[in-house]
């Protein structure tokens, strides 16, 4: 029962009984509304392993499945927070995978933050439980839904080809450099293939050497030459692959905080990355948020919660207030203030900021459904 990773923020829960869990969840949804500090309090301080302890026994007890009626109790980003917590990992991803495929439409980041990032054994096994769940192949689905170059990389991270030794070649690292060298800075137009086929193919300790000698080459970072090269999803997925490759927690922290910042962003990176990395390596994660932003993850996020109340026209305890009773707070992002007043309903803000959608799909339970997954620092 104990956690899948070893620098997860969630670990096993010190005197865990299924039957007291299951009794405190049965009475958190009885009766009129739903008692989310209760399902916060088991379900978000429990392992993978435990909740599927948790799910066997209360489907044996209730004859329910515990993920229907949570299902039919919880709605928004809440729900899709405590339906994910009762996934295996696998199941998990084949479930955004699929998600993001369904409808008009298709959600890229999901494509791409997890085939990127997964291990060949782990894509593997993604691939045996999308099969069994959906009939169709992921490679089918994955086809069906993305076109032309991006297509191919994802299908070549699918086929989990990659050599997962650690032997390093330096010669061919040599080679390797400067193939892609020419496949792309070296010549008008881009050569893309070459580029999949050392990015989705070789070792990680050989790809970080190859990264050395393409500096050495080029004089320029991967991810530079790549940015210059490419656009669109393509850009992006092999940016993730190179990313993943030299410090997969960095890449977390970044789609994290990105996340939380600017417009167009998605709550669906956000709670992805939560409920995916927090057994995994969440405590690296945060390491590196702190690095790159010099805030604490647990932090951000609290900064996040508050503006989306402000936006959402809720009183925060704590914001001071004048006399005409306007309501102020100073967010700083990345060295930028923006201010916002709220007066009445009426909401100003800084000419700077642009207001979007998202800021307002976040509940106070949702965030603290999400504290535990990161561990306050």
């Amino acid at each position: 029962m104990a956690a899948i990773g070893q620098r997860g923020a969630v670990t096993e829960a010190a005197g865990f009984k299924v039957e007291e869990d299951i009794k405190r969840l049965r009475e958190a949804m009885k009766g009129t509304g739903t008692d989310e500090a209760a399902l916060i309090e088991v379900l978000a301080r429990r392992t993978i392993a435990q909740r599927q302890l948790i799910k066997e026994q209360y489907k044996q007890q209730v004859g329910k499945s515990l993920a229907d009626d949570l299902d039919s109790e919880l709605s928004g980003n809440f729900q899709k927070v405590v339906l994910g917590l009762l996934m295996l990992a696998p199941v998990y991803d084949a479930h955004e995978l699929r998600t993001s495929m369904k409808g008009a439409g298709t959600e890229e980041a999901a494509l791409i933050d997890i085939l990127a990032s997964r291990t060949t054994e782990e894509v593997k096994i993604i691939n045996l439980v999308y099969k069994k769940k959906h009939d169709n192949s992921l490679e089918d689905d994955v086809c069906g839904d993305t076109s032309g170059m991006f297509q191919r990389v994802l299908v070549s991270l699918l086929t989990a080809g990659r050599d997962e030794g650690t032997a390093v070649d330096p010669a061919l690292a040599v080679q390797d450099a400067k193939d892609i060298f020419e496949a792309g800075e070296a010549r008008w137009g881009t050569d893309e293939v070459k580029f999949l086929t050392v990015l989705c193919v070789r070792n990680r300790n050989h790809l970080l050497k190859v990264f050395e000698e393409y500096k050495k080459v080029s004089g320029r970072d991967i991810e530079d030459s790549i940015k210059r090269e490419m656009s669109g999803s393509l850009e992006e997925v092999f940016l993730a692959i190179v990313k993943c490759l030299k410090n997969k927690p960095a890449f977390f922290a970044e789609r994290l905080y990105k996340s939380m910042k600017g417009l167009g962003t998605t709550d669906s990176v956000l709670i992805r990355t939560m409920v995916a990395r927090a057994e995994i390596d969440m405590l690296d994660i945060k390491v590196e948020f702190f690095k790159m932003y010099g805030k604490t993850l647990y932090s951000f996020i609290k900064l996040f919660l508050g503006f989306c109340w402000i936006l959402a026209g809720r009183h925060i305890r704590g914001l001071p207030q004048d006399p005409a009773g306007v309501m102020w707070r100073r967010q700083v992002e990345a060295g930028v203030s923006h201010v916002v007043w709220l007066l009445g309903n009426s909401i100003i803000l800084h000419p700077a900021f642009t207001i979007g959608p998202w800021h307002f799909t976040y509940t106070q339970d949702t965030f603290s459904l999400l504290y535990p997954l990161i561990k306050k620092q």
